[in-house]
């Protein structure tokens, strides 16, 4: 795994939430101190994908902890409904970027589309979650903020077992929009019917 060049103050950016039918997408945009590197990759930081939820969240709380920064920014359902899912989390990137407390002199994006607009120097690395310390540090940070999001609001919206399935198009949650039909929460943008 890659780390970022030490010379540089570099951020990683990296969002979740794009394939789920029901809720915001979310970014997060981490800066990591060289001290820590060696630090998160023996404690595992990795691609969120690849941690069960107790070691993301244990991950996360540790990355919060040695960070010299990390910032989250979201997209809204009706952002993404108006923009379409792509550009809403490229918004989403470019709102955790610009929330950081520090200007980093570099963002290293996951994935191969640049976020717009933004004022500082910026590579997108595919799959960067894999490759990039910072990037991956991200997806978790991005991943567990999301996912406490959703539980919170399967409490106001109990019919479509987010708890579960985290907004994703599970058989329960589809059942769930054919018996109740959607909350202002889906995204109408999305076949809500037939999407895995």
């Amino acid at each position: 795994m890659i780390d970022s060049e030490s010379s540089l103050l570099t951020a990683g950016v990296d969002e979740v939430g794009r394939g789920a039918l029901f809720g915001p997408v979310v970014a997060a945009a981490v800066i990591l101190p060289e001290e820590v590197l060696d630090d998160l990759v023996s404690s595992g930081v990795t691609d969120s994908k690849k941690l069960t939820e107790k070691r993301r969240c244990q991950l996360a709380t540790k990355i919060g902890t040695v960070a010299s920064d990390c910032q989250i920014g979201m997209a809204s359902v009706w952002e993404i409904d108006r923009l379409n899912i792509l550009q809403a989390s490229l918004l989403a990137m470019k709102r955790s970027v610009l929330k950081l407390k520090l200007r980093p002199d570099l963002v290293l994006v996951d994935g191969n589309q640049e976020i717009r607009d933004l004022l500082i120097p910026q590579r997108t690395i595919v799959k960067g979650d894999s490759k990039c310390l910072a990037i991956a540090a991200a997806s978790i940070v991005a991943k567990v903020w999301r996912d406490a999001l959703i539980v919170r609001l399967a409490k106001k919206y109990p019919v479509y077992d987010l708890t579960n399935n985290k907004g994703y198009g599970t058989k329960k949650h589809k059942q769930g929009i054919v018996d109740y039909g959607v909350s202002p929460q889906h995204r109408l943008s999305f076949s809500l019917g037939s999407r895995d």
